[in-house]
């Protein structure tokens, strides 16, 4: 067989093995373990596990993830959320759609301790969806709303698919957390935009007026101390050279333990579901780390990467247009995968492609802000049918919403990413102003 046919046949085994829903990180590996032994044969694929195996968990910054994970778990279990929604509330419900913009802001907020997009999207639906369907809130809107603040969960640092690109990219974990604050927060004010207009451009969706809305209170202050502590703690260290962003995660993930330990809504029962959850969610990483890395290993062998690179660059286009092209792969991509497994199956190939282009800039800023620019197009990934995980996650918590509405509901948060997307492509200096204050 050609390269190219055994690369065509490493992705299909992938993709039919994916269709008869085999778990994504058992796609890859046998795809991966297929193309290997294909080519080089069972003594050098075995060496080459074993020693891959080793030398991949046995990295000391592959330990900031179950940290992370576990700082939002305890954030999620700890009652953390309700206070945000609470505060959210008293701001922003004065304004038409306001409880959708707090769902928004308190998703910002709890975003900022937690890293994970599902779980920002789950444990703020818990909390905002009864209360937005009770003030009247259409279910379209408040699932739409709902899946988009989740993906605030991995686009405002802390973010787990950021960690991981950094650990792929071997970039400065520091660095590509302050690129992402501000596209974060353009994210965040681009969703409460979006809410704004769409309750004016299409009726019935929210009230016109909310005449129970939350008043502002010392107590819905008091509520989000916690969080503004534990941000300043994690991130204040962070850059204050402190400590890593490892040691940073553990001092948060402790943090956060003492916050709901405060708030006096950790039980023994929660307490242990935060570390079945943080190993199972950690367990299903790895084991994603592992079965790219066999995939990536095998399609090495066929050399087509290096040729893919080889021909992008005779085509002569623009480097920005190249990093379009990329984000618009990712796009189709993400209706078949999840944003860990895009991002460990093709940052080993585009990166180095993109690291080859001249953008006029030093070599770590264009790593820095591919990786910003990757984050943003995973977030749009999981809200785009015909998967859209958040739109899963959120309209599987609304028993009474077809999910046709909640994918409805998501299409003007779509926009919104689409626009801020475009923007941060064409103007590489809003991910990286911050960077530069770091030394």
């Amino acid at each position: 067989m050609t390269p190219l046919a055994i690369t065509g046949a490493i992705f299909a085994v992938m993709l039919l093995l994916m269709a008869l829903r085999t778990p994504i990180a058992i796609a890859m590996f046998v795809a991966g373990s297929l193309g290997y032994v294909a080519q080089a044969g069972w003594p050098p694929f075995a060496n080459f596990l074993n020693a891959q195996a080793f030398a991949r968990f046995a990295s000391y910054d592959l330990s900031v993830i179950p940290l992370f994970i576990l700082m939002g778990n305890f954030a999620s279990q700890g009652g953390i959320s309700k206070s945000l929604f609470e505060f959210a509330s008293s701001v922003m419900a004065r304004f038409r759609g306001g409880l959708a913009m707090a769902a928004v802001l308190a998703s910002g907020a709890f975003g900022a301790i937690c890293g994970s997009s599902v779980a920002t999207a789950a444990t703020i639906t818990s909390v905002a969806l009864p209360e937005m369907r009770r003030h009247g809130y259409s279910g379209r809107l408040a699932t739409g709303t709902l899946a988009a603040g989740g993906t605030l969960g991995i686009l405002i640092p802390p973010s787990v698919p950021l960690v991981i690109y950094a650990i792929l990219a071997e970039q400065n974990i520091a660095k590509l957390f302050a690129a992402a604050m501000v596209p974060g927060i353009i994210a965040m004010i681009g969703y409460m935009i979006a809410i704004a207009i769409y309750v004016r451009l299409v009726p019935g969706q929210a009230p016109e007026v909310d005449e129970d809305r939350v008043p502002m209170s010392l107590h819905a202050l008091g509520g989000i101390l916690p969080i503004v502590i534990v941000f300043a703690i994690v991130f204040g260290g962070i850059y204050g050279g402190l400590f890593t962003p490892t040691e940073g995660a553990a001092v948060g993930a402790a943090a956060t333990f003492v916050a709901a330990l405060l708030k006096r809504e950790m039980t023994w029962a929660k307490f242990k579901h935060c570390f079945y959850a943080t190993a199972e969610a950690s367990a299903m990483i790895f084991l994603i780390f592992i079965g790219a890395d066999l995939m990536n290993s095998a399609l090495a062998l066929t050399q087509v990467p290096a040729q893919l690179a080889t021909v992008v660059k005779g085509f002569g286009l623009s480097p920005v247009m190249v990093v379009a092209a990329i984000m618009l792969f990712y796009v189709v991509l993400g209706s078949v995968m999840d944003e860990l497994s895009m991002i460990l199956l093709t940052i080993p190939i585009f990166f180095p492609m993109v690291m080859g282009l001249d953008f006029g800039m030093p070599k770590e800023s264009v790593a820095i802000w591919f990786g910003i620019m990757v984050l943003m197009t995973v977030g749009f990934g999981l809200l785009a049918p015909p998967v859209g995980l958040n739109v899963y996650v959120v309209n599987g918590m609304a028993k009474d919403v077809p999910i046709a509405e909640s994918y409805r509901g998501v299409m003007p948060f779509l926009v919104s990413d689409t626009i801020r997307t475009i923007v941060l492509l064409l103007f590489p200096s809003i991910s990286l102003w911050l960077v530069k204050y770091i030394g």
